[in-house]
């Protein structure tokens, strides 16, 4: 009788939980043009600025946005995407954590949202990643 009531437990538990799990955004969600907020353009992230440049530079080459120009002192990166300039610029929070906003250049936050998205993702995927010096 009491494994009758804990596998009826575990069901009605395993039915219920997935209902409360936060599902992703749609692809239909991300590609399509919409107001954003600029809490969404900005993140933190666990590393030190100089490694969050260079993901930076390699997600939004990945993601085949056209780089228009990189300063690397100031730590900014103007690229175009779906023909639209935005800027990415990268600072140092403090030596274990960076910031990372990435702002159209037109201050119109109406574009699509998985642009901004698509590079946190490659960022937080590579992160773990050691950066090597190829020669």
């Amino acid at each position: 009788m009491e494994r009758i009531i804990v596998v009826i437990f575990i069901l009605l538990a395993g039915a219920v939980l997935p209902v409360f799990a936060e599902e992703p955004p749609s692809i239909s969600t991300l590609i399509t043009t919409q107001l954003n907020k600029y809490q969404n353009c900005v993140k933190v992230f666990n590393t030190d600025n100089v490694t969050l440049y260079f993901l930076t530079i390699a997600a939004v080459n990945a993601n085949h946005f056209e780089i228009e120009e990189i300063q690397s002192k100031a730590g900014n990166i103007l690229f175009t995407a779906v023909n639209k300039q935005f800027l990415a610029t990268v600072s140092n929070v403090n030596t274990n954590q960076s910031i990372l906003r990435i702002t159209p250049v037109d201050s119109n936050y109406y574009f699509q949202p998985g642009i901004i998205s698509n590079i946190y993702k490659f960022i937080e995927i590579n992160m773990p990643k050691k950066i090597e010096t190829v020669r």
